[in-house]
């Protein structure tokens, strides 16, 4: 297991700029190479300027999004069009704007009976339309350092299998789709994405040398080939 790399940027704006052009160049690498890259995203305000980004870079770049495939490390299950998707947000923010690539959104309450056939919905789909491995899986982290829906002392922490339905989470909405850290630690390559100070404290307890990933589950996350931590100022702090 490689160490994992931080870096840290003066502040929101230039993190959003700096991922964006990573993931573009990644992206570029990948099919220039013969590969269908395969990319987890992640909701929240730092992946949405992020997504932006994309969007504004995108159309001066050589990726060719019809062969890109695109998956969510968690979803609310909620209605398809409340504002509190991560994939309505992922479709706004660029999903919808720099091409056709092959999304596969987790469920809404539309699709499936329950959060629990959601997930299984979603795990079938994994294994039919998904790769080994993900070239990259990014994540953003929570005050609690709850990565996905993964939230620390949860039960869905010990979830087998590709994927879990989370009832009773701690951040609304109560129930959510998340891949489990079995999922997760199939990436490539790992990007931890925070800003802000409020996560100042989560990110110091994920990076510390001691921890257990029931009190902050980010620790159970690492990349097969590397783990990044791409943080603002703010978010360093306590590094």
């Amino acid at each position: 297991m490689s160490t994992p790399r931080v870096e840290v940027h003066p502040d929101a704006t230039t993190l959003a700029t700096s991922v964006a052009g990573e993931l573009i160049a990644r992206l570029e690498a990948a099919q220039a190479s013969g590969r269908v890259p395969h990319i987890v995203v992640t909701g929240g305000t730092i992946a949405d300027a992020i997504h932006h980004e994309v969007a504004r870079l995108s159309p001066g770049s050589d990726v060719d999004w019809s062969r890109v495939v695109v998956w969510f490390g968690d979803e609310r299950f909620v209605a398809p069009d409340s504002p509190d998707r991560n994939g309505l947000q992922g479709r706004r923010a660029f999903l919808d704007a720099v091409g056709d690539p092959q999304v596969h959104e987790m469920p809404s309450t539309a699709d499936a009976d329950d959060v629990h056939a959601g997930a299984a919905v979603y795990a079938a789909t994994l294994r039919e339309h998904g790769a080994e491995t993900f070239d990259i899986l990014m994540l953003g982290i929570g005050p609690d350092a709850h990565v996905a829906s993964l939230f620390p002392g949860h039960e869905g922490l010990a979830a087998d299998g590709p994927t879990v339905g989370v009832v009773g989470s701690p951040k609304p909405p109560p129930e959510r789709i998340s891949l489990t850290f079995e999922t997760l630690n199939r990436a490539e390559s790992v990007w931890f994405l925070a800003s802000g100070d409020s996560k100042a404290e989560a990110v110091a307890a994920s990076l510390a040398a001691e921890g257990s990933v029931t009190d902050t589950p980010a620790r159970g996350v690492t990349g097969r080939d590397e783990t990044i931590w791409f943080l603002d100022q703010p978010a360093a702090a306590h590094l």
